[in-house]
């Protein structure tokens, strides 16, 4: 390609920009370094005389294969979404905390449910006893949601709910509230995770067989492509793999492979791919190793954008963009000298933002130890502010883009990641090659190697087997109040005695009819949550037709 025809693509992009970047002309004179040096919308190699054009390959931003971001502008135009991950106790609790983020600057909600929600078991069921309320929110029914979301107005603001097994039913309950409120769903903006396949691998939170959660995930795809079009119907996650032990490019490799399988099964259910793919989200770990974590970000974006293209023949260029929210790396923060993860979860956020993430979590200094306080969680959401408005790496787009460095890791990840893709079609798909224990036995010998360096001193950890103190003060930790079980298990109590169970007995008994047959039941799980039957039984009823599963 001639230099003639690099300038004449840019010339051609800079007109396209032209009109976006005006869309915000109050920051236009933001962009200049500390010295007052004009910093440019993009910089590229098209003056390069000599060596390898990088522009030839990468293209430009907003453009196929989009390595260098989804958006023409990035975060010249508008910031990623400052989201903290948030839930503890009671809907009381989580709710204030919530409104206190959104009050520091926090730009969307992000709920962590406890591990009977997550589960599908009520807090009065003996499955729950001692965890009711202690790594997230109890939500046993609509009246919980009410009062986790009261005076949060859902038209405004973007909401992500770390749910799977159940996703169903917490995404039914979040459209029943806001019908309370009076916004109507398709004003409804944010994110499910409802991603069954990596809890298989490495996270644990299934219920139901693959082949059922499967089926639930694709009624949700067909119900929100008409219902709720600004919705992501599934945040596809990487994160929970890292945090498993998986290596980066194992992170990239096992998430697009269960992404093809939730593609493969939505166009055999008979979607178009150009109807739900644009409402699919990723969800990424942000770790350690600095610039393999941006090279990881970026190779990933082309091999999606790729796979999209060929394989599955989409149309729409929003099926081709890989949109994801990262989170910084929660397995790397440590107890010992926990001061010391600001300065880790401060590297990780920089490397998601230099990487073209869409949102951001930033883990909070105490996580080793507790659920974190509201002044460590503000020192988080101070990271991702101090890096948006103070660093300048927002003022260009893709600021490492044609780097020698960055560029051979995103070419040499993307090489290992489609190796790994061929492996497990070669299986059968990422829903064989984890029946046969493959995808599993990778992240397991990842893990083990990894920790094994630790343990040998290959690898260091400062403060945890180099630089120890003997003197290591812990900071002020969050307590969960012990009696929020019985706080749950009374409200459960009032809410049987006081709704109508008669209408609760007919809608449940229509679900299980309705899960016997192949129909969409997003409807019927609407339905039986309006009439306030709780998680339990609902996931119950599933329970009895779809039976749970069992790892071999």
């Amino acid at each position: 390609m001639g230099d003639e025809v690099l300038f004449e693509q840019l010339k051609r992009w800079q007109e396209k920009t032209e009109a976006q970047t005006r869309r915000f002309p109050e920051r236009e004179n933001e962009f200049k370094t500390s010295s007052k040096i004009p910093v440019e919308r993009l910089y590229t190699f098209v003056n390069n005389k000599e060596g390898f054009n990088y522009l030839e390959k990468l293209n430009f931003p907003g453009e196929y294969p989009y390595t260098r971001g989804i958006q023409s502008t990035m975060y010249r135009g508008k910031f990623w979404t400052m989201r903290q991950y948030a839930g503890f106790s009671s809907a009381e609790e989580s709710n204030q905390r919530y409104k206190y983020l959104l009050e520091q600057g926090q730009t969307g909600l992000s709920v962590a449910f406890d591990l009977p929600t997550q589960l599908g078991y009520d807090s009065d069921d003996s499955h729950a006893k001692g965890e009711v309320g202690k790594v997230g929110v109890a939500i046993d029914s609509l009246k919980d949601m009410e009062i986790l979301l009261k005076d949060i107005p859902l038209d405004k603001v973007s909401t992500s709910m770390t749910i799977n097994a159940p996703a169903a039913i917490l995404l039914s309950m979040y459209i029943a509230v806001a019908e309370k409120q009076g916004v109507t769903p398709e004003k409804l903006t944010g994110t499910i995770q409802n991603d069954i396949l990596k809890e298989y691998v490495a996270r644990g939170t299934y219920i139901f067989p693959p082949k059922q959660s499967m089926r639930l995930i694709t009624n949700i795809f067909q119900y929100c492509s008409t219902s709720l079009p600004k919705w992501n119907t599934i945040s596809i996650s990487g994160y929970h793999i890292r945090e498993a032990g998986s290596t980066a490019v194992q992170e990239v490799a096992f998430t697009l492979a269960n992404a093809i399988a939730y593609v493969e099964s939505s166009i055999a259910a008979g979607l178009d791919v150009d109807e739900f793919a644009p409402r699919l989200a990723f969800f990424f770990n942000s770790h350690n190793n600095f610039f393999e974590e941006i090279a990881k970000f970026r190779a990933a974006r082309r091999i999606w954008a790729k796979l999209m293209k060929n394989r599955f023949k989409a149309k729409n260029s929003k099926s081709l963009q890989l949109r994801f929210h990262t989170q910084t790396a929660g397995s790397t923060l440590t107890a010992q000298q926990p001061d010391n993860n600001i300065v880790r979860v401060a590297l990780q956020a920089l490397a998601a933002v230099l990487g073209g993430t869409q949102s951001l979590h930033t883990n909070s200094r105490d996580e080793a130890l507790a659920l974190p306080t509201e002044h460590s969680a503000r020192i988080a959401l101070r990271t991702q502010q101090i890096i948006a408005y103070e660093s300048g790496v927002a003022d260009t787009v893709d600021p490492l883009g044609g780097s020698y460095y960055v560029e051979a890791l995103t070419d040499e990840i993307e090489s290992q990641v489609e190796a790994y893709i061929q492996k497990i079609d070669e299986l059968g798909g990422a829903v064989a090659a984890i029946e046969q224990g493959y995808i599993q036995g990778e992240i397991h010998k990842a893990a083990y190697d990894y920790q094994l360096e630790i343990e040998k001193n290959e690898r260091t950890i400062v403060g945890l087997n180099a630089f120890q103190i003997d003197n290591d003060l812990k900071p002020e930790l969050l307590r969960v109040d012990s009696t929020v079980s019985k706080l749950q298990v009374d409200k459960l109590k009032e809410l049987r005695e006081t709704r109508d169970n008669q209408q609760i007995e007919q809608a449940l008994t229509n679900l299980k009819e309705a899960a016997y047959t192949d129909a969409n039941l997003m409807p019927y799980i609407l339905t039986a949550v309006k009439s306030y039957a709780t998680l339990g039984e609902i996931s119950n009823v599933l329970r009895e037709v779809f039976g749970e599963y069992q790892p071999s």
